[in-house]
Order: structure tokens, then C-alpha cells, then sequence
């Protein structure tokens, strides 16, 4: 539900606020001490092919699969005598499909909903002459390169915009007390046909003929630059998801919906093609290449042992009491958290680097200390460790440090202030008058320096809002991303908007309000269930629906991120901007919220009737305890990849922004998040410990004290800024007084990037001006045809009846 905004956050006037009162009370979790196994899952940007075609159809919907079938079978009997669809050449194959197509133009309703279901258990896969899950998923495939060929997805597209009109169904569905899924037939037949062709055409296999990679690449281009309609596929989903929530359209299926990312990942490129494309646009801004491949970094990387609370708990009390001689053991247990588990958290790399820098004298004086500080704490270590386990780690920290221009600034400020008494601006070149300690920093600094794509676009924009006339206008390449943000942009803030209210909606953690939007109108069936095992059936199905929907937006929201980051930084700005203003970093924080442990290993599906699974094989009878009992999997694919994907936007959002930080810091997020390092998967531990990095310097000493494994992981796993004092609070950048005036100066620089790029009629007054009275009479001006038929009246009307007051041309003179 919506509630009021929240003092020290800035909001523009009119946005939508959808969170709860700010400080968010951390919950206790009932197994504080119990240590999770480590998890075998690796990120990527979909789970198996087979899953994702599960994840399209609830439970509720099973019955429909035999309902396709029959209008299928129905139709190819009365049309091909005594043979089956797999017996059929690829000709006879194309001229069933094609008088199939021909159905869908009927005007009776109930008659082209026949046909699309027949259209729609062609892309299901032929299941009733199938013998496994296998076969089923082949002819899926099959089936939609030659429905895609033979024109299917545009029609069903233009059936689709006419059902989004239709506001018969809106009204219908708005005079019901409670919607099901009856009230989505329409829609979830053509939205189920028309994803089923993306999930299937965009899934890339070995054996895939040539015809195949060409519809692909094709089916892509008709996709990303639409060329019938004005707008892109991605749009008209996004403008579902507003009318659903905006209240005119209670009946439209929000599964089925927000199902486009996988269209996304199709369109502008997934993960590892986001990574292919940042290396290509670093070579064409002609910066260095990337340090190193995040990606594979990610995948190379352990999991922590998380923090023991029970350990920690008894520690503080030891504190309290004095016992001194006590806190030497749970101290000594903080490289459980190491990367490699054998490593000493005091010597981290300082060995490595004392053996690189052995030939510089002025790195003598800090080896020594460091030397001296190590032999003070060597002798307390365990003494039945044997010497040999540190023998096979490798050297070096996962990560290569990076070092922005503006570090080196304020570290050259402050020697020159401090040395010399004066500054210098931005030059970092000049370095007369500072000791040779000080040169060999700003070289080790500058050996470092990452300049980002980032960068390089705000720089540009800096000189082409400040020269305009002179560089002229800016050429803009036409890529997928910039298309979808131009057709996006004037009503951004309301998909934004909207995408969280379903987000909130569809979280564990949020309780039933009157005010909040039911996205449950495609998972209910029309006569609510009467015994327990229909009851328990249909809870799995709501639990499963709502995470299905956490796992699609999630991804949207990140993809579109990472995409706008790399396509112009103030596109990625204004989004974010929007998402900080709907309350996007308290929600995710309510989200985390919880047990998450039993959220990652909850066991909300019932394998047998999964699809393709249901399809094939007898169904056979389901009890309470296999219910309960859930399938054998480890952990849950899609709530795991859920929660690395709020993560990692929860970061997009505060990178270097103070003042959401701060946020982090007011919602108490830093227990919610320590929490969250239960979870013995690396890549998620790496996004929780990032956030807990940035916000340490406003936590206090007292926190930093009593986490030091917190603190030791942050070290040994995130990347190092070099001259940044997380773990100290000395950041000049920590001005409680300059928050807001971040906010504004980035919104002021977000709205001169739009205008100058998107607002067109507003560069008019650097159009330069034709005052010859010959040029601009003989212009050929274009009319519209009919002008000549009204041609007379015109005159009539604007001419000869207007009074022509001489006079008023002399007050211009």
C-alpha cells in the first residue's frame, strides 16, 4: 500500500511512495547458528530452457492444457483424414498452419479463441503424440520457427492490441467481486502463444539448421526495431502493466505479463552479451580494456562461512563482563570467512605486496611496521594448526583495485594543503614541493586509475550543453536500448511505479491490504477449492505465482538498469532516480527482511505437474505428504536468482551516491543484510557484503568492533578503491550537508540530457532564421490531400472574414 514520504529522502512532487514507516525492525531468525551447506548454483540469465516454459502455466491452469488439445484435434481431423501432425512434410505442415491463421479473422469470438487454442497446442508441442519430455520440447521448437515464418506473432499481436482495448472485458472484470481465471482466457492464450515463439526462437542450440539462425536473427531485428508500429514489443507490455495497476484492467494476467524479460534478453542481450558489448564500447571510446572479466571472476569465487551469532552473542558478553582472557578463541575464528578458508585475515596480501615492492627503499619503513604488527599477533594463533594448510592458496585478492580520477584529486589536494598550504585545482601532473613518498602514491595511484564508459559520456555532456552551436548535434546511434528509452521516457516514472507495486505486492514479507492491487486473478480458479488437498494445491500455486512474479520483475528492473548504464549513464540516472523515488531501496530491504534461508530452500512447486512433465506421463494421486514433502532439490533456482537480482540493483542504486546510502543507514539495513550471509553462495555474498561496505563508515566503531569477520570478508572479497577509508569514516565525501544537493544537481543534469536529446521543438531557437521574403514564399510547402476541395471555405473563414487592423502594425514599429 501507499504511505506518506519519508523525512531525508527527496521526492518530487506528485511521485508515488509505496513503502512502509522507515525503520525497518530487523526479524529474528530461529536457526541464528545453524550453517547452511554451500549452494551448487550458478547465475545466469534463465534457469533451463524446460523450466522457464514450467514457470509460464500455474497449477490451476492444467485443465486447459486437454482443452487445447481438443480444439486441435478437433480441427486437423475435419481438415487431414487418418494422419497425424508428425506424419505431415513440411508443406502440408505450413498449408494447415496457414488455414488456421485464416480463422483468426472470423468474427465471432468464441470461434477465433478455437483457433488460437489449436494455434497455441501446436506451441505447446504436439503433446498428445509424444511419448516424453524430450519429443515434447523438440516440436515446441519446431512448431514455433514455422509458426513465426508463416506470419503468427504479428497477427497475434494485432489480437492482442485489440483485447487490451477492449473494454467490455475491463468492465466485466471491474463489476466482479472476485476475478479468476476465467476473466483472462483471451489474453493468456495469445500472451502464452506469443511467448512460448520468443522463449523457444531465442534458446540457441548446436543442431539448429541455417533457415533457423536467419528467423532468429530476424525475429529479433522485427522485435527491437519495430517497423509497422511506432513502439516496441517491450512497450505494449509495459503499458499492460500500468492499465493492470492503475486499476482499469483487473483481469489481465500479471504472470504472463511481466514474462518479458526473457523477450528482453532476446532483444537487447542478456548477461554475458552486456559484458561482450561494455569491452566493444571501451575499444571504440578508446580506453583501456577491463581489468579483468567479472563474469568468470564471480563464477571462480568461494563461498564465506557466514558470521556465527551464538559466538558473537557470547563475545559481547564477555565485553560487557571484562573477561578478557576469553575473546582470544571466537577472535582467532575470523578467517572462517576467508575465500579459501586458510587464510590468516591480518596478512591478507601485505606479504605479496611486501615481495613486488622488496626493491623500493621507501617501502622499507612500512614492511618493518607491518613485520612488527604481524609478530605481536602470530604467537596468539591456534598452535595445532598445522603450517602446511597455508601452502596452497593462491596470491592476490580476486579483484584488481581501481582508482577514479576524482580520488586522485582529493589525495594531491590534501598533500598540497598539507605540505605546501596551497592547491592546485584538477592538476594532477604538477608535483613540486611534496616528498618523494608522496610522488611514488600518485604513481601507484595513477598505475591504477579506471576510467569508466560512464565518465567519458558525462564529460561529454559537460561540453555539449556548454558549447552547443559549435559541436553541433550529437549523432546518436540507433541501438535497441536507445529506442526503447525514447519510447519509454515521457511516462518512465508510471511503469516504474507501477513494476513496484507489483513487486511489493507479490513479496513474502508484504500482509493482504485493502488498497493493494490482487495479482492473483490468473492463478484462481472460478469455484475456490473444498477439500485440504485442493486448499494445499492451490496455496503452493499462489506461493509459486507470487515468486514466479518477484523473479521476472527483478530481472526486468536490473537488465534495464545495466542496459541504460551502458547505452548513456543519465538514461541508467533517470531511472534510478525514479525507482529511489517510489521507494524502491526500503522495499527491497522489506524484502530481505525475513527468513531467507527458508525462502531460498522453500519447495513451493509439485514437479508431476510441471509441464512438459504433466503432459506426457499419468498424473498419479497426490497426497498431503507429497505435497508437503516438495521435490529434492537443494535450494529454490528462482528465489536464489530473485534475491541476487534485488541485490545487485539495491547496489546500482547506491554506487557513489551518498545520499541513498545514508537511506541504507536509516532503514537499519545493515542487520537485514549481515543476515542475509547465511546463504553460502558466493555471488550473493559478494552483493551483501557490497552493501554492507559502503554504509560501515556511518555504522560506528562499536559496529565495526563487534563484526570484525563481517569486516574481514568485506576485505578478502570485494574490490579495493585504494585511498578509500570504508573502515575507518575519515571519507571528506561523508557531508551529511551536501545530500540533497547531490539529488538536485543530478536531477538538473538528468533533465538538460533529455531535453537537449529528446526535446526537439525546444532547439528551434538555434535554427537559423530565413528573413529573405522571396526563399520563404517559395517554399514548397506539403498540404494535405483534401486541402483543394476545402481550399475556398479556408479563404473564407481565415482570410476574407477576419477584419485586417491596419493600425496594430504600428505599435511594432
Amino acid at each position: 500500500g501507499a504511505s506518506r514520504a519519508q523525512p531525508g529522502t527527496t521526492h518530487p512532487p506528485g511521485s508515488s511512495i509505496l513503502m512502509p514507516p522507515p525503520p525497518l525492525t530487523p526479524t529474528r531468525s530461529p536457526q541464528g547458528s545453524v550453517d547452511c551447506p554451500n549452494l551448487e548454483f550458478e547465475y545466469g540469465d534463465a534457469d533451463g530452457h524446460g523450466a522457464e516454459l514450467a514457470e509460464l502455466y500455474s497449477y490451476t491452469e492444467e485443465p486447459e492444457l486437454s482443452t487445447n488439445r481438443r480444439c486441435f484435434e478437433e480441427d486437423f481431423h475435419s481438415q487431414v483424414q487418418g494422419r497425424r501432425w508428425l506424419e505431415l512434410d513440411g508443406a502440408q505442415q505450413k498449408a494447415y498452419v496457414m488455414r488456421l491463421l485464416d480463422g483468426l479473422e472470423v468474427v465471432n469470438r468464441d470461434k477465433r479463441l478455437k483457433v488460437a487454442r489449436a494455434i497455441l497446442y501446436l506451441a505447446q508441442g504436439i503433446f498428445g503424440d509424444c511419448d516424453n519430455e524430450g519429443d515434447v520440447l523438440h516440436w515446441s521448437r519446431h512448431n514455433s520457427f514455422l509458426l513465426y515464418q508463416l506470419g503468427t506473432f504479428t497477427a497475434f499481436l494485432e489480437l492482442l492490441n485489440m483485447e487490451i482495448d477492449n473494454s467490455q472485458a475491463c468492465s466485466s472484470a471491474l463489476r466482479k467481486p472476485a476475478i479468476s481465471l476465467a476473466d483472462s482466457t483471451e489474453l493468456r492464450v495469445l500472451l502464452s502463444v506469443m511467448y512460448l515463439m520468443v522463449e523457444n526462437i531465442r534458446v540457441e542450440q548446436e543442431m539448429d539448421p541455417p533457415e533457423w539462425k536467419t528467423c532468429r536473427e530476424t525475429f529479433r531485428m522485427e522485435l527491437s526495431f519495430p517497423m509497422h508500429t511506432e513502439e516496441p514489443f517491450a512497450l505494449l507490455l509495459f503499458t499492460m502493466v500500468t492499465k493492470f495497476c492503475s486499476g482499469h484492467a483487473p483481469h489481465f494476467p500479471m504472470k504472463k505479463d511481466p514474462f518479458h524479460p526473457d523477450g528482453m534478453f532476446f532483444t537487447l542481450g542478456g548477461f554475458e552479451a552486456l559484458q561482450t558489448m561494455k569491452v566493444r564500447k571501451r575499444e571504440e571510446l578508446g580506453l583501456p580494456p577491463l581489468p579483468e572479466d567479472s563474469i568468470q571472476v564471480m563464477r571462480s569465487m568461494r563461498a564465506a562461512s557466514p558470521p556465527t551469532y551464538s559466538i558473537e552473542l557470547v563475545e559481547q558478553q564477555q565485553q560487557k563482563r571484562g573477561h578478557r582472557s576469553r575473546r582470544v578463541r571466537p577472535l582467532m575464528k575470523q578467517d572462517s570467512l576467508d575465500i579459501y578458508n586458510e587464510r590468516d585475515p591480518f596478512k591478507n596480501d601485505e606479504v605479496g605486496v611486501d615481495e613486488e615492492e622488496n626493491d623500493d627503499v621507501d617501502s622499507g619503513i612500512e614492511g618493518e611496521l607491518d613485520l612488527m604488527e604481524r609478530d605481536a599477533i602470530i604467537p596468539a594463533m591456534p598452535a595445532q594448526r598445522p603450517p602446511i594448510e597455508r601452502v596452497s592458496f593462491p596470491k592476490g585478492l580476486p579483484w584488481a583495485p581501481k582508482v577514479r580520477q576524482k580520488d586522485i584529486e582529493h589525495f594531491l589536494e590534501a598533500s598540497r594543503n598539507k605540505f605546501i598550504g596551497f592547491t592546485l585545482g584538477q592538476d594532477t601532473e604538477t608535483l613540486i614541493g611534496l616528498p618523494r613518498p608522496i610522488h611514488e602514491s600518485v604513481k601507484t595511484l595513477k598505475q591504477h586509475k579506471y576510467v569508466s564508459i560512464s565518465d567519458v559520456q558525462i564529460k561529454n555532456e559537460e561540453e555539449l550543453e556548454k558549447c552547443p552551436m559549435s559541436l553541433g548535434e550529437e549523432e546518436v546511434q540507433e541501438t535497441p536500448c536507445e529506442i526503447l528509452y525514447r519510447t519509454m521516457l515521457y511516462n518512465l516514472p508510471q511503469y516504474m511505479i507501477a513494476l513496484l507495486k507489483i513487486l511489493l505486492a507479490a513479496a513474502p514479507t508484504s500482509k493482504a491490504k485493502t488498497d493493494s492491487i490482487n495479482i492473483l486473478a490468473d492463478v484462481l480458479p472460478e469455484e475456490m477449492p473444498i477439500t485440504v488437498l485442493q486448499s494445499m494445491k492451490l496455496g503452493i500455486d499462489v506461493n509459486r505465482h507470487k515468486e514466479i512474479i518477484v523473479k521476472s520483475i527483478s530481472a526486468l528492473l536490473l537488465l534495464l538498469l545495466k542496459h541504460f548504464k551502458l547505452n548513456h549513464i543519465y538514461q541508467f540516472e533517470y531511472v534510478s532516480q525514479h525507482l529511489v523515488f517510489a521507494n524502491c531501496i526500503p522495499l527491497i530491504l522489506k524484502f530481505f527482511n525475513q527468513n531467507i534461508m527458508s525462502y531460498i530452500t522453500a519447495k513451493n512447486s509439485i514437479s508431476v505437474l510441471d509441464y512438459p512433465h504433466c503432459t506426457v506421463y499419468d498424473l498419479p494421486e497426490l497426497t498431503a505428504e507429497s505435497l508437503e514433502a516438495g521435490d529434492n532439490n537443494q535450494f529454490c533456482w528462482r528465489n536464489l536468482f530473485s534475491c541476487i537480482n534485488l541485490l545487485r540493483i539495491l547496489n546500482k542504486l547506491t554506487k557513489w551516491k551518498h545520499s541513498r546510502t545514508m537511506m541504507l543507514v536509516v532503514f537499519k539495513s545493515a542487520p537485514i543484510l549481515k543476515r542475509a550471509l547465511k546463504v553460502k553462495q558466493a555471488m550473493m555474498q559478494l552483493y551483501v557484503l557490497k552493501l554492507l561496505k559502503i554504509q560501515t563508515k556511518y555504522l560506528g566503531r562499536q559496529w565495526r568492533k563487534s563484526n570484525m569477520k563481517t569486516m574481514s570478508a568485506i576485505y578478502q572479497k570485494v574490490r579495493h578503491r585504494m585511498n578509500d577509508d570504508w573502515a575507518y569514516g575519515n571519507d571528506i565525501d561523508a557531508r551529511p550537508w551536501d545530500f540533497q544537493a547531490e539529488e538536485c544537481t543530478l536531477r538538473a543534469n538528468i533533465e538538460a540530457f533529455n531535453s537537449r536529446r529528446y526535446d526537439k521543438p525546444q532547439e528551434s531557437e538555434f535554427a537559423p532564421v530565413d528573413n529573405c521574403l522571396q526563399s520563404v514564399l517559395g517554399q514548397r510547402l506539403e498540404l494535405p490531400e483534401d486541402f483543394h476541395c476545402s481550399y475556398e471555405l479556408w479563404l473564407e473563414r481565415e482570410v476574407f472574414s477576419q477584419p485586417i487592423r491596419w493600425e496594430e502594425l504600428l505599435h511594432y514599429q
